[in-house]
């Protein structure tokens, strides 16, 4: 009986190990999570979405006991889903990338279409307004930044940049003589133009006067290279060590390649600056949830304050849907802008 239940055990163990070693695979055979990031880079989708696409496909495999997911369809499908509304409590927002993450992985992996899934539970989906710092609240957290951190949250209030946005900037992105900063393949793979605030462009210059210093020392030792979208490093081989493609805010490190042992600048960690306006944010006493986004959303709704049209800021923001800005606008209506309280009106009347 003993050796039985010993058989039983490894047998579900070997199981597990195999329809793990499926999912994950290897170099030479590569499996699911492989064929997955192929087809995610083939269609250039950003690496956060790949590895976020990795990871519920990843979830969804174990939810089911490591089944591989060939061998499941819609049922399985509704049942995780209704799983991470129902158990895990997972906002709306959430669900549907998971959604999004399996409905590619049937479709371009697996090669079938996902039809349909029956009565899904769905998250709900909360009416909520963003955070938006006053511009007093916005002066006193820029006054607590210092260096190139006062820079980045400069263009992110200043041009309305999201946090990855600014990060990503390439030196020939930078047009000061047209006043100018143009976003390369923002969210959604699509360019725009934004302006360059005037009060930002001679600490911007002297910004890139010290990163020059930092390149060209770079160059000087036998490094300097940077790391080229696509595949432009192929197309145009001495680009990665041309100034003009050089990030605009690098890392304080070189980074190495391993298996080339070259070695470069990437641009700062997200994380560095994220970490830099939370401490700010608490250093002005401001009670509000602010973080490097809040920038972004105080730009449109100051813009809107000062009376510039929706399709305008729609332009800047780089919204695909004017709707998605009107946002903005119900951030002005709310709190009885312009209304004045009725208790106001009895107790000033008292004092008179």
């Amino acid at each position: 009986m003993r050796e039985k239940v010993e058989k039983s055990s490894v047998h579900t163990t070997n199981s597990i190990a195999c329809a793990s070693k499926a999912v994950t695979g290897n170099e030479n055979n590569p499996r699911l999570l492989d064929m997955l990031r192929m087809e995610l880079r083939a269609r250039h989708y950003s690496h956060k979405t790949e590895q976020s696409y990795c990871s519920w496909v990843k979830r969804y495999v174990r939810y089911h006991g490591m089944r591989h997911p060939r061998e499941m369809a819609e049922a399985e499908v509704n049942s995780f889903l209704s799983h991470l509304a129902v158990n895990r409590k997972v906002s709306a927002s959430t669900q549907n990338q998971a959604l999004c993450a399996l409905v590619f992985l049937y479709r371009f992996v697996i090669g079938r279409r996902l039809g349909d899934l029956g009565e899904v539970v769905r998250a709900r989906q909360p009416k909520r307004l963003p955070v938006v710092m006053t511009r007093t609240e916005v002066d006193a957290v820029l006054q607590r930044l210092n260096g190139e951190k006062w820079l980045m949250a400069s263009l992110m209030y200043g041009a309305g940049l999201r946090l990855m946005e600014c990060l990503r900037l390439r030196v020939q992105d930078v047009d000061f003589g047209a006043n100018m900063i143009l976003i390369r393949d923002g969210k959604g793979q699509k360019d725009r133009t934004v302006m360059l605030p005037q009060v930002l462009q001679k600490p911007l210059m002297k910004h890139l006067e010290c990163v020059k210093m930092i390149h060209q020392r770079d160059l000087a030792d036998g490094y300097g290279r940077v790391f080229m979208p696509y595949a432009l490093g192929h197309k145009y081989p001495n680009a990665a060590t041309d100034w003009r493609w050089q990030f605009v805010f690098p890392q304080k490190h070189r980074w190495r390649n391993r298996q080339s042992g070259e070695q470069g600048r990437h641009h700062i960690d997200e994380s560095l600056v994220q970490r830099a306006v939370a401490v700010a944010v608490r250093a002005a006493g401001l009670t509000k949830r602010a973080s490097c986004h809040t920038f972004r959303h105080s730009f449109a709704t100051h813009l809107l304050e000062s009376g510039y049209d929706i399709r305008t800021i729609q332009e800047l923001l780089g919204h695909k849907d004017v709707k998605t800005t009107m946002i903005y606008t119900h951030i002005l209506n709310q709190g009885g802008h312009g209304v004045q309280s009725p208790i106001d009106k009895l107790l000033l009347s008292r004092e008179d």
